[in-house]
């Protein structure tokens, strides 16, 4: 336990933002687990839509710290080369 009163804050405040980043992260996962059902279902359009959803969260995640700018980064381009993947299979 802290002895120094700005410690004591320091531990609620901690705790306050690791609950807070828990949820975001918590909803980040939400958000790719939908475009993957999508793009499982093969529904383009709805694909096409959670991803630009996904793709949003993960610029926010980064801008919050909740993950890494270069992690979202790397996801986002993932997530996208599967949607072109899957797409480019549909129209052959």
């Amino acid at each position: 336990m802290p002895n120094i009163k700005s410690a004591e804050k320091r531990v609620r405040t901690s705790a306050r933002r690791t609950l807070r980043n828990a949820s975001l992260k918590s909803a980040l996962r939400t958000t790719i687990k939908k475009f993957e059902r999508a793009l499982a279902q093969s529904d383009l359009e709805q694909a096409q839509i959670t991803l630009r959803i996904a793709t949003r969260a993960l610029d926010k995640a980064a801008t919050k710290g909740i993950i890494h700018r270069n992690a979202a980064n790397r996801k986002k381009s993932r997530l996208t080369r599967r949607f072109n993947a899957v797409s480019r299979a549909q129209q052959a």
